[in-house]
């Protein structure tokens, strides 16, 4: 791949991954007899697990706890960024982006942290987070339709009434997703449709991108503190405000540590991505959820998603051809 600003006015292309929830199992199989199934041996011997058998034998009930979602969901990305790193030809890369997990395989593709570098702090957040969620339980769901700003002042009522619910994710017009206690997101689920939202339960662990992770963040840090960032090739765009990042003088760490706790802003972001000129978005692993979501915010990029060897054969083409 190559990386650059392609400020020559040819294609330029946005990588995304996708985050925990895209896991499904087996989801690893198809690229077992691959040259890329080394990715998977080298993180295992990095973080100190078997991932291997996340990502061809765990059942969907062993991919829903958060550590073992994680760690899978960021092998099987190491995986198909190596492939199309090796097949895909000339992919003028301009920048790079995660949704929430998603945002650790984007700082490897941007050349920011090695993939062990990075697997290593993926091990301890999906650890710190599933620890956060026992001292804290809580759960998330997502409101489809609405009026997305009178979403967001139904959630700040509830919570002045002393429930304990935020926004979570802000992932595109018409998709806005809450976290909290039980409690808190029944409180603004029961009120949804005031605001002509329909809701649909997440089946998650704990209550993601709120307050309620708090005690997530000491690890979290101290396992960046592990590592050692580089100023990467092309700029990613962070979910914490949606702005590109490059260089050696950005705090990694305290963008990471916040990104616990605070929304994930992933409408931003495409805009972001698209203002830049990123006319192709790529996304990288398990699903399509972020292609469909780049389609509804920006309609004028053109779409393509790589989470199997066959796929990964016809976008090599079709790049080429672009």
């Amino acid at each position: 791949m190559t990386y650059g600003s392609g400020s020559d006015g040819g294609e330029r292309v946005a990588l995304v991954f996708p985050g925990q929830g895209a896991q499904r199992p087996a989801m690893g199989e198809p690229w077992r007899d691959t040259p890329y199934w080394g990715v998977v041996e080298s993180l295992s011997e990095a973080v100190g697990r078997d991932l291997a058998a996340l990502l061809t034998t765990a059942d969907a009930e062993e991919l829903r706890r958060t550590d073992n979602a994680q760690l899978a969901t960021f092998t099987l990305e190491m995986v198909v960024l190596a492939a199309v790193r090796d097949r895909a030809g000339e992919l003028p890369v301009a920048r790079t982006a995660g949704h929430s997990l998603g945002e650790y395989s984007a700082l490897v593709a941007a050349g920011v942290l090695g993939a062990e570098e990075a697997g290593r702090v993926v091990a301890e957040r999906g650890a710190a987070m599933a620890d956060a969620a026992r001292r804290a339980p809580g759960t998330m769901a997502v409101l489809l339709g609405g009026d997305t700003d009178g979403l967001r002042a139904l959630v700040e009522e509830e919570r002045a009434a002393g429930r304990q619910v935020w926004v979570a994710n802000l992932n595109a017009p018409g998709q806005t997703v809450i976290s909290g206690t039980v409690e808190g997101v029944d409180a603004v689920a029961a009120r949804a449709g005031e605001q002509g939202a329909r809701v649909a339960r997440i089946p998650v662990g704990g209550a993601f991108h709120s307050p309620l992770m708090d005690s997530a963040q000491p690890r979290l840090a101290a396992a960046w503190a592990a590592v050692t960032p580089g100023p990467g090739r092309v700029p990613v765009v962070t979910n914490v405000d949606g702005t590109a990042h490059r260089g050696p003088d950005v705090d990694w760490r305290d963008l990471a540590v916040r990104q616990l706790t605070a929304p994930v802003r992933w409408e931003h972001t495409v805009r972001t991505l698209a203002d830049a000129g990123c006319t192709r978005f790529v996304e990288l692993g398990p699903g399509q959820v972020l292609t469909g979501l780049a389609r509804r915010i920006a309609p004028a990029v053109s779409t393509v998603s790589v989470s199997t060897p066959d796929q990964l054969t016809a976008v090599g083409r079709e790049l080429v051809s672009a």
